[in-house]
């Protein structure tokens, strides 16, 4: 592979707190160097030198819940078309979660996904393992031997374990083999009823509703067991703001716990709905404009780590229906990216935290070689152009499924070329 060199770029660099224009040196698929000294050593020879001005370059995005349907729903998303999808969306590195058919709950099948994705993915594939065997709640799986094969993160499905005893068991076990036990705090029988946020704008639709609660006692009593047990504990979706007050206790006792929320609930709010719009029908659901805003200040403050796509995709039988039978989810890896620097262009959050929300802190938290642009770290490499206006359309989406809440979406700024390796897996033009 030839050398890179990515000139003219303003280089932002979370893990380095830099921001400054300069050169980003790629040799052997690694970096050699970055930031505004860089051509000091030089430019190698037979290198493919990119002007990258007015371009923005980061480490590449790391997505930390990404749903596949392969194992068992191919017709949704296969891992070779959620790369693709990924390296559209800037994104060189996502997580993949265990709820496949079967479930990623044994050795066998978590090879299965990693040798998929070192056959078709042009991404870097990061499969998270079932807490229990088939996501059910009642019996562990070999955490230790899965850890050891790849899985870089336990999860346990859309709903809470409602067995404690069992959760205890598991966070300890998963503490010993320094597991993240990674965790959608909602409470299957305060939910399952609810299709939407509940409040005065539910009644006026006539549909039921999930309240607050139904996330926030199940966090609350993961973090107790978090703290208990010692693991690490990842919330991975939270939606409103008492959530955030309870990570904010635990992580000033000195539980070592982090939270995600998706870029849905930082962007969308339950009035998006409008008259029964069921590609904006999500869990946890979109809440009030006011829950909203405080995510977003908290994100801004850092009380929220990261932010994911919650990539979800569902074929046209499952969300072409009335909206209390339509199931849950969107697709988001190819909007996560533009969907955020709508924060950046209001000023809401600056870009740095939200770059370290999408790269530097998922990559930390899961243990991944990702998130850097340090000298010696692999060269995935985002380059971002701030201001390209672009329209969403379900013609110019790569996923396999098209249930994206953004369809007809006018977004400024989004992914021109994505490295993995050094090597360019995603041109825009």
């Amino acid at each position: 592979m030839k050398p890179l060199v990515l000139k003219n770029a303003r280089i932002i660099d979370p893990s380095r707190d830099l921001d400054e224009t300069g050169t980003i040196i790629v040799e052997d698929g690694r970096i050699v160097a970055a930031g505004a000294d860089a051509l000091n050593q030089g430019t190698p020879d037979g290198a493919e030198i990119v002007d990258c001005n007015g371009l923005v370059a980061t480490p590449g995005l790391v997505d930390a819940h990404v749903f596949v349907g392969e194992p068992g729903a191919e017709h949704t998303e296969t891992i070779h078309s959620a790369s693709l999808a990924a390296a559209a969306g800037g994104i060189t590195s996502f997580v993949m979660m265990p709820d496949t058919s079967p479930a990623i709950d044994d050795i066998a099948l978590l090879e299965f996904v990693l040798k998929t994705a070192r056959d078709n993915a042009v991404v870097n594939v990061y499969p998270a393992a079932a807490l229990t065997k088939g996501l059910e709640g009642h019996e562990m799986t070999e955490v230790g031997l899965m850890k050891a094969q790849g899985a870089v993160a336990f999860a346990n499905g859309r709903y809470s374990l409602s067995d404690n005893r069992v959760l205890r068991r598991a966070m300890t076990y998963a503490r010993s083999f320094d597991a993240v036990v990674a965790l959608e705090p909602r409470d299957r029988y305060l939910s399952e009823t609810g299709v939407m946020n509940e409040g005065l704008f539910a009644s006026w639709l006539g549909l039921s509703g999930t309240p607050r609660e139904a996330e926030v006692i199940p966090l609350e009593r993961d973090l107790r067991l978090a703290a208990l047990t010692g693991v690490r504990y990842h919330a991975a979706l939270i939606s409103v703001p008492e959530s955030v007050e309870a990570l904010g206790v635990a992580k000033r006792r000195g539980a070592k716990v982090s939270s995600g929320i998706s870029i849905n609930h930082l962007t969308l709010n339950e009035n998006d709905i409008g008259e029964y719009r069921t590609f904006f029908k999500l869990s946890p659901p979109l809440r009030a404009e006011d829950d909203r805003q405080a995510m977003v200040a908290a994100l801004k403050a850092g009380e929220i780590d990261i932010i994911v796509s919650s990539h979800d995709p569902q074929d046209v039988d499952t969300k072409r229906l009335p909206f209390s039978d339509a199931a849950d989810g969107a697709i988001g890896l190819e909007t996560m990216l533009s969907a955020a620097l709508r924060l950046h262009h209001s000023g809401d959050v600056p870009l740095m935290r939200l770059i370290d929300a999408m790269s530097t802190r998922p990559a930390t938290i899961f243990g991944l070689d990702a998130g850097t642009l340090k000298p010696g770290a692999k060269a995935d490499i985002t380059l971002i152009d701030l201001d390209e206006p672009w329209l969403v359309t379900t013609a110019g989406l790569v996923s396999r499924s098209k249930n994206t809440a953004f369809e007809n979406a006018r977004f400024s700024g989004r992914a021109v070329r994505t490295y993995v390796g050094g090597k360019c897996v995603y041109q825009s033009h």
